[in-house]
């Protein structure tokens, strides 16, 4: 583990850093406050740092209090190395955001126990976060796709449309489906049914940008938030993931079968009145129109669909599958 030890007395941080070495501790040394404030800042710095009370310009207990008003960024265990015995000073010390302390002339033995409770602490605190990661991502992605899920999903496009709406930027919203999928699910089994998703999901997800946001919005159906994105950029994009679908076929535990997407976008220059519900249930009537036009194909929304929909009972059910009135599928290659 790695150990920032600041101290500007040279024959002190030399006989310093020869113990951390020798405890088998990465010294990373500084000569003062505010080199040592530098390294805290830089990336991956260390997360046990040993600090000199007194020190000329920025003091251990300025850096103390530095480190404690950073936010979003992980936990620094500071033991700081001082003269000053009396309680009082021990309480400015801690009170400042120092974890531990230590007396000068330090006793070896006292400072590496110290030393190995900071590093517990660090190492606690490590698998907390990983814990609390892997917790959010379980919340957060679908289990069999790694996308994200439909909840996710939905508020990621609710939190664009409304970032759009204050910038009267370009948006788009493309939804997605795999062809004939309850049929490849009814022939072949889940198991390939489950490896089309996942190679569809990998596929798609290589065709999005950064700032795009791609989700899985239920069963072989994939929801794209695509701000920034004018009708023809739009139409450009969805072509993007028509065709990665279906350029290659996809191997399954029962053999390549070739796989096909549809899709319905809306795309407008700018929102107006339009919330997130309302592009949702006019991307599902464009790719309702693609399937029924022949699948495999792009359909872009119209501006009579936007007022069509806003018509429209806003309860008003999501449209059938009509690939679920279909048993026809493609046999394996």
């Amino acid at each position: 583990m790695k150990v920032l030890l600041t101290e500007d007395d040279a024959i002190s941080r030399r006989m310093l850093e020869a113990f951390l070495v020798k405890w088998g501790y990465e010294v990373v040394v500084a000569h003062g406050g505010e080199e040592g404030w530098g390294i805290l800042q830089g990336k991956d710095p260390p997360r046990l740092a040993i600090l000199d009370w007194m020190m000329p310009g920025k003091d251990g207990i300025d850096i103390c209090r530095s480190v404690r008003q950073r936010k979003g960024r992980p936990y620094t265990y500071i033991l700081l190395l001082t003269a000053r015995g009396q309680k009082e000073d021990i309480v400015t010390g801690l009170e400042a955001g120092a974890d531990d302390y230590v007396t000068k002339p330090f006793d070896p033995f006292e400072l590496r126990a110290r030393l190995r409770a900071g590093a517990r602490i660090v190492e606690l605190q490590e698998q907390l976060l990983q814990a609390r990661e892997a917790m959010r991502h379980q919340a957060t992605r679908d289990p069999l796709t790694d996308l994200w899920n439909h909840g996710t999903i939905l508020n990621i496009l609710r939190k664009e449309v409304a970032r759009a709406s204050r910038t009267q930027s370009p948006f788009a919203v493309a939804m997605a489906d795999l062809d004939r999928f309850k049929a490849i699910n009814d022939a072949y089994g889940h198991q390939a049914g489950d490896a089309v998703l996942r190679e569809a999901s990998r596929r798609l997800r290589g065709a999005v940008r950064t700032y795009d946001s791609l989700g899985r919005y239920g069963g072989d159906e994939f929801l794209a938030v695509v701000p920034g994105c004018d009708p023809a950029a739009a139409a450009r994009f969805a072509e993007s993931f028509r065709v990665r679908i279906d350029r290659k076929a996809i191997e399954t535990p029962e053999g390549l079968i070739p796989v096909t997407l549809s899709l319905g976008v809306i795309a407008v220059e700018s929102l107006r009145n339009v919330n997130s519900e309302t592009l949702v249930r006019v991307a599902d009537a464009a790719l309702y129109r693609a399937k029924i036009a022949g699948r495999n194909r792009v359909t872009m929304a119209t501006a009579q669909d936007i007022e069509k929909e806003l018509s429209k009972n806003p309860q008003e059910s999501e449209l059938e599958d009509p690939d679920d009135f279909f048993t026809d599928v493609p046999p394996p290659l």
